[in-house]
């Protein structure tokens, strides 16, 4: 087990779903890159720098894990200048399967060396999503169960100030 992989996504925030993919992906490959990449479709709740901490800490007891950001340009250069042969995507229904097949035509196109892997999660994540979980905690619901303690502790925080500045 020598290749590189890359994880990309938008994690806003970061969740058990994210972390399971992640751990599947390790299974697989010697070193997994965490990319927090910019979704131009999506508005985030959290900065880069914000999401880039959350994840760091998230993962700081995968020796093989390192998180990086990546502010513009395409994905697939991205992995080819960092050496890496596949690219994790995460499928939890085939709405996301059609999408990410897209995508990963298109980065084969791009960088023909590079394999797009799909990672189901377990089964208790399938229906996780990062903006259903900024809805629930922006409703007062317990996330607790999907999210490190540490990304909850973020995310109340987050929320909070973002009342705040709306008074």
């Amino acid at each position: 087990m020598t290749q590189k992989a890359i994880y990309p996504g938008t994690f806003d925030p970061f969740t058990n779903g994210h972390l399971d993919v992640l751990e599947r992906a390790l299974n697989i490959f010697a070193e997994v890159v965490v990319v927090i990449a910019e979704n131009s479709q999506k508005r985030t709740l959290f900065s880069f720098e914000e999401r880039f901490d959350m994840i760091t800490k998230v993962v700081q007891d995968y020796s093989s894990v390192s998180v990086e950001v990546l502010h513009d340009g395409l994905l697939a250069d991205y992995a080819r200048q960092l050496g890496a042969r596949a690219i994790v995507r995460g499928v939890r229904q085939v709405k996301d399967f059609e999408y990410e097949f897209q995508m990963s035509l298109l980065n084969r196109h791009l960088y023909p060396e590079v394999t797009t892997v799909f990672l189901m999660p377990n089964v208790k994540y399938t229906y996780v999503a990062s903006s259903i979980i900024r809805e629930v905690a922006m409703l007062d619901g317990d996330v607790s169960k999907f999210v490190h303690p540490f990304v909850l502790d973020m995310l109340h925080r987050k929320l909070e100030e973002s009342k705040m500045n709306k008074k």
